[in-house]
């Protein structure tokens, strides 16, 4: 029995749900023994929602030799020194801004192979899937390694419930702080907010917007559906909305459950950063733009009528 890692992302509602997806994809079809690290210390209350996914030990993460919410690095060399310790032969996690930067960290100290922002993998075959060309196509890498480590899109893979008698482990790894870097507060973009790249739902809007107070049409519509608000390249250049809400080639990468544009043309650019939601609907005035051609639902219609209508259905739906 082979023995795969994932790295866990918590918030303020506990896992984040996009962890779920991860764990299906390490699970695989060999029946492999899943550790779930988790560095913030909540391992205990994770451990019943991480079970009921496949999970078989919750690891909960420390360092001799310093505290690990506050040095990305010690974090990594914690995490490089598990892999070590349970004998991993693959470490996963979530392709997010966080997710991104400690794997790399942690294969580095590792020497070993990484890829990110994967769609898919086979642990057995030692491969994964990842698209090239803004979208275009989905190549197959192989990784010569051991243990091998992959960071995954954000809801690329569909979660499946996998129940198990779950436990947890203590593990404090010998590892000591180089006091290189230090994390002295940490931001949010906007209190509430739901990420992008994590998003189950998106509905974003282009330069129809038309300026920056306009997207609050748009997320009445988001508070309501749970969804997060993104703009086009197009909506962000005209100033309407920050970079940080720019899906796209150039901006997030999305694969939301339902992605909803209103006011787009369907460029290629930004068709490349949403191409793998499961389903697309389009709202647009113009019958002939791209977008119609590649969504799975069309609307020819103005936004500022359809989205207001669609909120005040949701709205009574609710009530």
């Amino acid at each position: 029995m082979s023995n795969i890692g994932v790295l866990i992302e918590t918030g303020d509602d506990g896992v984040k749900e996009s962890n779920f997806g991860v764990i299906t994809a390490a699970r695989g079809s060999d029946d492999p023994e899943i550790h779930a690290f988790v560095l913030d210390g909540s391992a205990e209350a994770c451990k019943g929602v991480l079970a009921s996914y496949g999970v078989e030990k919750v690891v909960a993460l420390g360092a001799d030799g310093g505290d690990l919410s506050s040095s990305p690095d010690l974090q990594a060399a914690a995490l490089a020194a598990a892999v070590g310790h349970f004998n991993l032969t693959a470490l996963l996690g979530l392709s997010s801004a966080a997710g991104r930067d400690l794997l790399a960290r942690a294969a580095a100290m590792l020497d070993a192979p990484l890829v990110q922002d994967c769609l898919g993998v086979d642990l057995g075959a030692q491969t994964v899937t990842k698209s090239h060309f803004s979208g275009k196509t989905v190549a197959t890498i192989k990784l010569n390694g051991n243990p091998i480590v992959c960071g995954l899109r954000p809801n690329s893979i569909e979660p499946l419930s996998a129940p198990c008698e779950g436990s947890v482990i203590e593990y404090q790894a010998p590892v000591q702080d180089g006091g290189k870097l230090k994390i002295q507060e940490t931001k949010q973009s906007a209190s509430g907010a739901v990420d992008l790249a994590e998003a189950n739902i998106i509905i974003t809007g282009g330069r129809p917007i038309a300026a920056p107070e306009n997207y609050q049409i748009l997320r009445e519509c988001a508070q309501i559906l749970g969804a997060a608000v993104g703009a086009s390249r197009a909506a962000v250049d005209a100033g309407f909305a920050p970079h940080s809400m720019q899906v796209g080639q150039t901006g997030k990468t999305v694969s939301p459950k339902l992605y909803i544009g209103c006011g787009l043309s369907g460029s290629v650019q930004h068709f490349a950063g949403m191409k793998t939601s499961k389903i697309i609907v389009a709202v647009n005035t113009d019958k002939d733009a791209p977008i119609f051609g590649k969504c799975d639902y069309g609307i020819i219609a103005d936004l500022f009528e359809v989205v207001p209508v669609l909120t005040e259905v949701l709205k009574e739906q609710q009530s």
